[in-house]
């Protein structure tokens, strides 16, 4: 079974980009991991997106 399989996407939010926000996405992650959350961070064009997951 593929780990795709077994994340729901549930939000996405496009924000401008920080060098820094890799720092919160690392630390959501870690701190409610617990909660069956996984949070994403890519970049599309001038823009970064934030992702949540459920697993």
């Amino acid at each position: 079974m593929d780990i795709d399989d077994k994340l729901e996407l549930k939000a996405t939010v496009e924000v401008a980009p920080h060098l820094e926000l890799y720092k919160v996405v690392d630390f959501l992650n870690k701190n409610l991991k617990d909660k069956n959350l996984i949070f994403g961070l890519s970049k599309k064009d001038n823009k970064m997106i934030i992702s949540i997951y459920e697993t």
